[in-house]
Parts: structure tokens; sequence; C-alpha cells
């Protein structure tokens, strides 16, 4: 079952920029990287964006969920103060939203909210990964 985002996890969410997506393959290899997110009830939404990447290739995030149907996202706060240090883990079955899709006519307009750079970015001819929240774990503090 999904958890809940209570409002300091959501608020915790919003306040931070960047999550380290973790998905695996089929032969259970790790791979984790960096990414842009939006939050939608149970559901983070990262999409496959027009930065630079080696053309014609399927990135392997997308081959893993692809695969797998499974991830992962931590998203962290560092701060030389030890005190304030604190993540939230996010794991769940995961999808590709493919263009056109209402749900990812819907995520298109939360990430275009959340970061200006994808204004101009035609993210309505790319897919997107959902993960549908199963499992929350928090460490630290949040707020």
């Amino acid at each position: 079952m999904p958890r809940e985002l209570d409002e300091e996890l959501r608020a915790f969410l919003e306040c931070q920029r960047v999550g380290h997506l973790a998905t695996v393959s089929r032969a259970g290899e790790p791979y984790v990287v960096p990414v842009c997110y939006a939050v939608s009830e149970g559901t983070i939404y990262t999409p496959i964006d027009e930065k630079p990447k080696r053309p014609g290739a399927v990135l392997r995030r997308v081959r893993n969920v692809l695969e797998t149907g499974r991830a992962a996202l931590v998203v962290d706060r560092y701060d030389e103060d030890w005190t304030r240090l604190g993540w939230v883990l996010l794991r769940g079955s995961a999808e590709l939203l493919p263009p056109g899709a209402p749900e990812h006519a819907q995520a298109v307009s939360l990430l275009r909210r959340r970061y200006r750079q994808y204004q101009t970015m035609r993210l309505e001819e790319r897919p997107i990964i959902a993960l549908r929240i199963e499992r929350v774990a928090t460490w630290g503090t949040l707020h």
C-alpha cells in the first residue's frame, strides 16, 4: 500500500531540488543517477529530458524500469551543522508514461511549475518515469 505523504515529508521534498533515482537491471545490477522530480499524491515523476546524452541510446534507467518495474528515490539534505542532516527514501513500482497519456500531461505541468528550465523543453514529446510510492523511510531532521 502506498504511504501517504504527510505535511512534513511533502514540505521536505518540495524544498529539495535534486533526488537520486535508483533502478536495477534484470541481472540485479544497480544504477543510480541524480534527477529532477515532482510530487503528486503517492507518485514521484521524473522526466527523460533534453539534456545531452548519447543520441539514439535508451538510457539505462529507462531500460531498468522497463525490465524490472522497480525504483527508489533518495532525497537528502546535507548541512555542516549535522543536527540538520536528513533524508527521505521512497521505494515502489515504476513505469514509463508515454507522451499523450493524461497522467503524462499532469506530470509535465507539475515539472514545469517546479523547474523553470523545463518551460522551453519539449517534455510532452518524451516519456516520464512514474514511481508509485509503496514504502517510505526517513532519517534525521526534515524541517
